[in-house]
């Protein structure tokens, strides 16, 4: 049995538990590779990995692929983090210990294939295999060993995912560095007996694209690491493997990923990362590179030789690297080919760069992987017949809004390169840019990808992550939907979203934090911030737009409630991933609300527009302190830039340079006194604030103040000096002008702040008239004798006077106060529709007498 929670409208329903059944598992994000072989109780032939003063030893092999060894530094550094321990790595001899991790390749590392050939480990459904891991405690391994966990992959990326896999089980988070999730300290972890196989990626080539990476990924990574470098990629590379991706297309906006640092390459080979080049730039050659070196034009039917060459360059750059070429031809500049190019050409280039391929590597063209990316204008060329050798692997692609365009047709011929899906979280182009936050759905990757698997595209997935933040959580779930897309379902997607959370913030936190998540990504993708304005919603039509900034300051609402109870380890991962994508989107959406009640408001000439306009402005400076938080606050400025996006003040599909404040406007207020203001009786009721009289009488000893703020609702009026009493029959008042539509005997009621009778237990005495009648005197407070009531607990006094109002028109209230100690709040005057409320209808209507 398992709690599961459902939410209806962003708030708590219930909690049920219910059965799990086959189709409602949650998924465990954080333990579903590693079979739940991690555990901090110590059971019966365990292996310690620490306990206590104890860190297990780890062995490497020095003939093993130099990149294995790098992540096994990674992976002690995991060990200490979740220990605090400092362990040792030894390469060239086994310890004298009684166990041992073992990590290695197979047929790179003496130790295991010594365990091997001694029937101690079983590589039969293992051995060839692609990216398969084998997690497995092997007994008395060695003379003088007692233990051994052996951590070995049928390949580089293989045992590089059986420590990760494992990393990840201990609880560091793939997101440990790039969203600043702590580790939690554990005293003690152990590995259950028994051999656990991690099998084989269901999809080949699993990455992510870098794009559109300017002005802020480009500008935080220029100011950390000097420039898009190698000292860059190692994060994005580990980030890249922690999710179990094998594949990248590198940043390219002006940037050349070979050319720019040398050492970019030579990293990603040593990691096992098989790059690509985008689908404009063929053969490894960035677009970058063709400004810097490129003679004439890109265009093969006039400067053949120059491009061969290009290309031919960037193929012996890259001969003796894992990568993925790209083939075929666009315009320069992620630009279509000139109308009216021929297909024949187009399939020329194709067969002359697989020429290129073939010299340069000294093999058979089929046996260097190719791709063919069917992006935009190139699908046509396709749908009319264009046609590329069969070995080459078909990149399909979406609209660039996560809408799948073409899928293979089932019952085709077997095209043996197999099938690609090029996808997109980000986007630079019509009708609008999608590049500031997160607006992907779980759900529709989930069921576009699934759409796109069960159509045989297995062979490559690259999704376009743009600036990579703020986009942890679908590249989360891509990546992880790549690895086995079958262990997905329409049940277990918000599951997934909670196993998620857990990951990052703890069991604690994590339902809520993944609720704050789903609706979130939820309400952005109805429509993306940049195409957002005040005209999306409708005022007028189902309250819709007040509903939909609601739903927004609602969430914003409560993700500040959970950031300000999670503990102080978590804010800046919580930040970044929940707060600060519900909270700043919220703000957009108070902005363009307040724009559109302006316009609204200025059509009518009502002056409640200049609120708005108040309003809206406030919303937009508030975005740029929004701004300024992520880059410069959270985890003390290690993210400044990463907001430098532009989201406001589109006028056309790119960027503006600078965010520009939408269009509000202001009515005039006309100079008008309250002398020359009348209250409109409407509804039944005049609602009056003390403080808005059409005339404050004095004397020469005594004057009325305001005391903004004062009291339940706008302000509070009363004489001072406060112990300056009224002379006898002296006129000490206060007056207003009201234009009643109706006749009758009317409540008036006076609603004054709480003081009590201390003049001795007399009390507090105003009168109330009308139009210079006789005056009703009010003792508001002289039977008080101490005893507790409604008025400390209302805190206010309310006395009602009667009185009859024979003709419509204008009539003149006066509250003449007899005492000093009276303070007038708010006069209610019930003509016949008066509802009960506690604070009292707002302000009745002022306008100017005639």
């Amino acid at each position: 049995m398992s709690k599961l929670r459902y939410f209806i409208d962003g708030r708590i329903l219930m909690v049920l538990t219910l059965i799990q059944l086959t189709a409602l598992l949650p998924l465990a994000a954080e333990a579903q590779f590693a079979d739940n072989c991690i555990s901090d109780v110590k059971e019966e032939n365990s292996f310690t990995l620490f306990e206590s003063e104890k860190i297990t030893p780890i062995v490497i092999d020095q003939e093993d692929f130099s990149g294995v060894a790098m992540v096994a530094d990674w992976f002690i550094n995991d060990l200490k983090l979740v220990s605090g321990k400092s362990g040792a790595i030894y390469r060239n001899a086994l310890p004298e210990t009684n166990e041992i991790v073992l990590v290695g390749t197979l047929g790179k590392n003496r130790w295991i294939d010594q365990l091997v050939k001694a029937g101690k480990i079983d590589i039969s459904e293992f051995e060839g295999e692609w990216e398969r891991s084998l997690t497995q405690v092997v007994e008395n391994p060695f003379p003088g060993i007692d233990k051994a966990l052996v951590l070995t992959g049928s390949d580089k990326r293989g045992t590089i995912y059986a420590m990760l896999n494992l990393s990840r089980d201990m609880g560091v988070s793939p997101w440990y560095w790039w969203a600043d999730v702590p580790v939690e300290p554990k005293d003690a972890l152990y590995v259950k007996a028994g051999r656990f196989i991690t099998e084989s990626p269901k999809v080949k080539y699993r990455g992510i694209f870098l794009n559109d990476e300017e002005p802020a990924l480009g500008n935080w990574a220029r100011e950390k690491f000097g420039g898009i470098n190698h000292q860059f990629y190692v994060h994005v590379f580990e980030l890249v493997l922690r999710l179990r991706g094998n594949f990248m297309w590198p940043a390219m906006w002006g940037k050349a990923f070979y050319d720019d640092d040398p050492e970019n390459g030579v990293l990603a080979d040593k990691l096992g990362i098989v790059m690509g080049t985008s689908h404009h730039e063929p053969l490894g050659r960035a677009q970058a590179e063709w400004h810097k070196y490129g003679t004439g034009a890109w265009d093969y039917t006039k400067n053949e030789k120059v491009l061969t060459d290009f290309w031919t360059k960037g193929m012996e750059r890259n001969k003796d690297y894992e990568t993925l070429v790209t083939v075929g031809m666009r315009g320069d500049g992620d630009e279509a080919m000139e109308e009216g190019t021929n297909i024949a050409l187009l399939e020329r280039i194709v067969k002359d760069q697989r020429k290129i391929i073939s010299e340069v590597t000294g093999k058979k063209p089929e046996e260097t992987p190719q791709v063919w990316a069917l992006y935009k204008e190139v699908q046509d060329y396709y749908d009319k017949g264009m046609r590329v050798p069969d070995d080459v692997t078909l990149l399909l692609c979406d609209d660039n809004w996560g809408d799948v365009r073409k899928l293979p047709d089932i019952n085709a011929p077997k095209h043996e390169g197999g099938f690609g899906m090029y996808y997109h979280f980000d986007y630079v182009g019509g009708p609008r840019n999608s590049k500031w936050i997160n607006v992907t759905q779980i759900q529709r990757v989930w069921e576009q990808m699934n759409l796109s698997y069960s159509h045989g595209v297995d062979r490559l997935w690259v999704v376009n992550v743009g600036d990579l933040k703020p986009m942890e959580f679908p590249i989360s779930f891509f990546l992880d939907m790549a690895w086995d897309p079958s262990q997905f379902n329409p049940q277990n997607l918000y599951a997934y979203t909670v196993s998620w959370s857990r990951q990052q913030f703890g069991e604690k936190y994590a339902e809520e934090a993944a609720r704050i998540i789903n609706l979130y990504t939820k309400y952005n993708h109805r429509v993306t911030p940049e195409l957002l304005d005040d005209k999306t919603y409708s005022l007028e039509n189902y309250n819709e737009f007040e509903r939909v900034r609601d739903d927004y300051r609602n969430l914003a609402f409560d993700a500040l409630r959970l950031y300000n109870i999670i503990p102080n380890e978590y804010k800046d991962a919580f930040d970044q991933l929940v707060l600060f994508p519900a909270n700043a989107t919220a703000n957009l959406y108070e902005m363009y609300y307040a724009v559109a009640k302006n316009k609204q408001l200025i059509a009518n000439g009502d002056f409640e527009a200049n609120t708005w306009a108040d309003v809206a402005e406030a919303c937009f400076k508030r975005d740029s302190v929004l701004t300024v938080h992520y880059n410069q606050q959270i985890a003390g400025g290690k993210w400044n830039h990463m907001m430098d996006q532009i989201r406001i003040g589109y006028t056309y599909w790119q960027e503006p340079r600078k965010a520009k404040m939408p269009n509000v406007e202001r009515l005039v207020l006309p100079e008008v006194s309250n002398a020359d203001m009348i209250f409109k009786e409407a509804d039944g009721y005049v609602s009056i604030e003390a403080e808005n009289c059409q005339k404050a009488k004095g004397s020469e000893n005594i004057s009325w103040e305001v005391i903004p703020d004062l009291g339940k609702t706008t302000s509070a009026i009363t004489t001072f000096p406060q112990n300056a009493y009224p002379k006898e029959n002296e006129e000490i008042y206060l007056e207003y002008a009201i234009d009643f539509a109706s006749t009758g005997d009317f409540d008036v009621s006076v609603l004054v702040s709480p003081t009590l009778n201390f003049n001795a237990n007399k009390g507090l005495r105003y009168a109330v008239s009308f139009d210079g009648e006789a005056e009703q005197i009010v003792n508001f407070n002289g039977k008080y004798r101490g005893e507790l009531g409604p008025w400390q607990a209302r805190r206010i006094i309310k006395s009602t006077t009667k009185h009859k109002i024979e003709n419509t028109g204008v009539h003149r209230l006066r509250v003449r106060v007899l005492e000093p100690g009276i303070v007038l709040q708010k006069i209610l005057i019930d003509t016949g529709g008066l509802k009960p409320s506690y604070l009292g209808p707002i302000q009745s209507k002022m306008v100017k007498i005639d």
